[in-house]
């Protein structure tokens, strides 16, 4: 089984790369959040590998982080999760943001997600939440951040996304504007979360 693969690479992609290793070229599947951390072509990669071997095929998933990789393997556990949605959904959200997510039963985040239904969002989070608090420490934050958000939070992010705004956008110009000015009222929170999208 192949764990780690460090070598030149070759070509990438958005959710693929090829690692030359010793003159062998391995293709390599990977999330958005390891492609933004690839150097450009002929440049050294260093990746987390997880070897997913079927009856059929041998495939392999590489990751820049090791938590991200333990994510990946967790999210296999899950029932109606398979590699390419595994990956579908570490390109979705951050390490960070998916485990606190799954820590605060936000399955509305989660089935922003393309591919994450309700009921396996529901399952993510019951299935995975006591396993993820381990994983990465500093998420644990997060989490009480989103525990302890506005009680406007969610009706601003919606209020955004029925005026035309991406969910993920709408919630982080939400979050920015509740760290910027705490304890507004509904309409208030809409306003500013709305000049804040515009700056970007």
């Amino acid at each position: 089984m192949i764990a780690w693969l460090s070598g030149r690479l070759r070509r990438k992609s958005a959710d693929s790369i090829i690692i030359d290793v010793g003159g062998v070229g391995y293709q390599v599947a990977i999330a958005l959040s390891t492609f933004t951390s690839l150097p450009e072509p002929g440049g050294t990669v260093d990746l987390h590998i997880h070897t997913h071997l079927r009856e059929d095929s041998l495939s392999l998933y590489g990751f820049s982080t090791e938590p991200e990789r333990d994510l990946f393997l967790l999210l296999l556990g899950v029932s109606g999760i398979g590699p390419k949605l595994a990956l579908a959904v570490l390109s979705g959200l951050s390490a960070a943001d998916l485990v606190a997510a799954i820590r605060t039963g936000d399955d509305v985040r989660l089935r922003a997600i393309p591919g994450i239904g309700t009921k396996t969002a529901a399952r993510m989070c019951l299935e995975l939440k006591d396993k993820v608090r381990q994983l990465l420490p500093e998420a644990e934050g997060a989490a009480r951040a989103l525990t302890a958000g506005s009680p406007h939070q969610e009706d601003a992010v919606s209020a955004l996304v029925s005026l035309g705004c991406k969910r993920l956008a709408a919630e982080e110009a939400v979050k920015k504007a509740l760290r910027d000015h705490s304890g507004m009222r509904i309409e208030e929170l809409i306003k500013r979360s709305l000049a804040e999208l515009s700056t970007r």
